[in-house]
């Protein structure tokens, strides 16, 4: 047999020098067990005639363990990351060993010159040397060993329970004795790189204060937050509530700010994408966590269902909400998923996340843009989509009421031309990431959006088509490109002002991960036709959110940073809505959507319209554009641009 020069021969497990220095160290250990369980039995007398037995049976009581011990795996496992589950093999392994034993010698001696005991006594130690030895071995690679550290490094710090010098570590105070606290703790003890030493738990819990958490106290609760740091000299305060409301979190936030030290925070368990609350989660307090979004209840059964083992295309797949939307899906297994993005960098970027993230998934991407049909055609002939998640769109409403040409032929024409794709290679699901702005839109990006949502249910109307076409309307996220959370960051880190358009402009606030669960859950729902309508919560007042903003940032609003009211912009009013006249709103079974059936419209009627709407985006007709608009959508009342 000929082994290619560059690759290695994989040993097997058994051939590990590891392996032997465990068979080994058992071997002694089993022995000692048997030798053991005579000595207690008999007040560490053994009579002569016992001491015969003992010595001639040894190698069949060792032999037999070693063969159920090797049944259980007990010599698969890397005794360096042993659990609980290995010690109750270990607990299973000596037990059915030692009843073995037992049958052994009543048919074969009936127990002669044999103390029954001896039997209980030595599984007793068996189980006790076994587990004793592994724990030891889990210790001692656990004991916050650090890089470059020889073997005697790391037995004398073993050997000192994992003691630091004060200068080694960072004293952390973990806010939250739950299971995310709890975790936390477990990954810092065992993670070698990292320099933290817990120092405490702060917890509300009446019934968790003083009490302790793998050995590490539960100090008082979260009034007593400044008091408590001083008290165990914390260097840092974690967070670690991941379901902890707005409201609450608003009032930690000021208590830690009050303490005067460094605080960073778990996201919410809608950012954790595989549910896992781990150290490389933790960030830096950011405004989606004041909000307090509910963690969504998602129907995963029915997701799984249309998204499992499916090539899904996400049109927009680099920006804020399309990047999301392709973690979001990934979770659930596709065969495939096409991203379809116009901009290079953040294409790039969301390939390789998406490529070291999901290894399991065939990710393709596809440099392209809506507005070309016949690269479009290509895609759609080429990868075959099952599912379209159709989230490319012109969003910034300033710009595009300056450039209502480039509204028109992205957000209309783009979108017909991928609804057109999606129907032509019979496309099961089509969803549309539609906006609470198209709702009696008073701007050309909401207009056009609102334009999207009438080609989509006339598609819908088509009776010859088999693919479902839905559409998902909500209302601004946190942190997505174009929102004002990057726009208060910047001026803040200038030193002010922030600039508020008006001091009682209110907008619907969500989590980007919240927005994507609920549209993968309403694309689970749709039939075709419907507008499903995300529940957005209370609106939240701009202003409010520039001033804990500038707290979060260390500031004091009016004092250290200035507030400046700006007026309204082109485009722009002062409450955005979710519903218009004459939509019917029905509840599903999801408490967090509801549903629209509108009337739809005369395709043909609308597509004559939109053709006309075509000629004035190519002569870029403004004042055409607009007029066109309001003919489309008469409850759109256009606001011109200063100047």
């Amino acid at each position: 047999m000929i082994v290619h020069p560059m690759k290695k021969q994989v040993t097997p497990s058994f051939f590990h020098r590891n392996f032997f220095l465990i068979l080994c160290l058992d071997i002694v250990l089993l022995c000692a067990a048997w030798y053991c369980a005579h000595l207690l039995r008999f007040n560490f007398e053994i009579p002569l005639e016992t001491s015969v037995l003992l010595t001639h049976s040894l190698p069949l009581i060792v032999l037999i363990k070693l063969v159920i011990f090797y049944f259980f795996d007990l010599y698969r496992g890397m005794w360096r990351y042993t659990s609980v589950s290995d010690f109750f093999d270990v607990f299973k392994a000596a037990g059915l060993s030692s009843l073995i034993i037992v049958t052994v010698f009543l048919f074969s001696q009936r127990f002669a010159s044999f103390s029954r005991s001896v039997f209980v006594i030595d599984w007793g130690l068996t189980v006790f040397f076994i587990v004793g030895i592994r724990g030891c071995i889990r210790l001692f690679w656990g004991s916050r060993s650090g890089e470059g550290e020889t073997p005697w490094t790391r037995f004398f710090r073993f050997a000192r329970l994992g003691h630091r010098e004060e200068g080694d570590a960072k004293n952390l105070l973990i806010v939250g004795a739950g299971d995310g606290g709890e975790m936390i703790y477990r990954e810092i003890q065992t993670n070698a790189r990292l320099r933290y030493r817990v120092v405490g738990f702060v917890d509300d819990d009446p019934g968790k204060q003083g009490r302790k958490i793998l050995g590490v106290p539960v100090a008082g609760g979260i009034d007593e937050l400044r008091e408590l740091t001083e008290k165990l000299k914390a260097h840092e305060i974690l967070i670690a509530i991941p379901s902890v409301s707005g409201a609450r979190m608003r009032e930690i936030v000021s208590r830690c700010e009050a303490s005067g030290v460094p605080f960073k925070t778990v996201p919410g368990m809608g950012e954790l994408i595989n549910g896992k609350v781990t150290v490389k989660a933790i960030r830096d307090v950011a405004y989606r966590d004041l909000l307090g979004r509910e963690v969504i209840r998602l129907e995963e059964d029915r997701i799984g269902a249309y998204l499992k083992n499916a090539r899904v295309m996400v049109t927009g797949g680099g920006g804020s909400i399309g990047s999301e939307l392709c973690r979001q899906i990934c979770r659930f297994h596709p065969a495939g998923i096409i991203l379809f993005e116009q901009a290079e960098s953040p294409l790039y970027e969301i390939d390789l996340e998406l490529r070291s993230n999901f290894p399991y998934v065939d990710v393709v991407s596809v440099l392209g843009d809506i507005q070309d049909r016949r690269q479009l055609s290509w895609a759609f002939s080429m990868h075959r989509p099952d599912v379209v998640f159709h989230a490319a769109a012109y969003k910034h409403v300033p710009m595009m009421e300056t450039h209502p040409w480039k509204a028109v032929k992205n957000n209309i024409f783009g979108t017909r031309n991928v609804m057109e794709a999606a129907g032509e290679h019979h496309v099961e699901r089509f969803v549309l990431v539609s906006t609470d702005k198209a709702v009696r839109p008073v701007n050309v990006m909401g207009a056009t959006k609102r334009v999207a949502e009438l080609l989509n249910e006339s598609q819908s109307a088509c009776g010859d088509l088999k693919t479902k076409f839905m559409a998902v309307r909500f209302g601004n996220v946190v942190g997505s490109v174009g929102s004002v959370v990057p726009l208060f960051r910047k001026q803040i880190e200038k030193g002010g002002p922030v600039t508020v358009t008006h001091p009682e402009m209110t907008r619907y606030f969500m989590t980007i991960p919240e927005a994507c669960q609920l549209i993968l859950q309403a694309g689970a729902m749709g039939e075709g036709g419907e507008i499903f309508i995300l529940d957005m919560g209370t609106p939240v007042r701009i202003e409010d959110m520039a001033r804990d903003l500038i707290r979060l940032s260390g500031f004091e609003p009016d004092v250290d940073i200035r507030i400046e009211y700006v007026g309204l912009r082109p485009g722009e009013k002062l409450y955005e809505e979710l519903i218009t006249e004459g939509e019917g709103i029905v509840q599903t079974p999801h408490e967090k959507i509801m549903v629209l059936r509108g009337t739809p419209c005369d395709p043909g009627l609308l597509n004559g319209k939109i053709d006309k709407l075509d000629a004035l985006a190519r002569e870029q007709d403004a004042d055409g554009i607009r007029s066109m608009l309001k003919e489309i959508v008469p409850e759109y009342r256009p606001m011109r641009p200063k100047g």
